[in-house]
């Protein structure tokens, strides 16, 4: 997300309006509903998340410890843990 600068691209009038209720604040709008991106699609988030989550699985069969996982990735061991049984869950479908 990037600010733009309001006098830049709203009608006077609109911008005259708008500073009765928030004169020189930040303001947040919202994308429309349909214009919205699922969490991890514009940065590849979810996808790196998902290679990082296989490979702790990997890791973990080959027989490294959830601490062990832990430290490497800077997780806590409950969250490795958490991750071990959504992994084996998904394969197991």
């Amino acid at each position: 997300m990037r600010y733009v600068r309001a006098q830049d691209i709203l009608p006077q009038d609109l911008l005259d309006q708008l500073q009765q209720y928030i004169d020189g604040a930040y303001l947040y709008i919202p994308r429309k509903g349909e214009n919205r991106l699922s969490w991890g699609n514009r940065t590849h988030s979810k996808q790196e998340t998902s290679a990082r989550n296989r490979e702790i699985l990997r890791r973990a069969l080959a027989g490294e410890s959830p601490a062990q996982l832990a430290e490497v990735y800077f997780l806590t061991e409950k969250t490795i843990r958490r991750i071990l049984s959504q992994e084996k869950k998904r394969i197991s479908r």
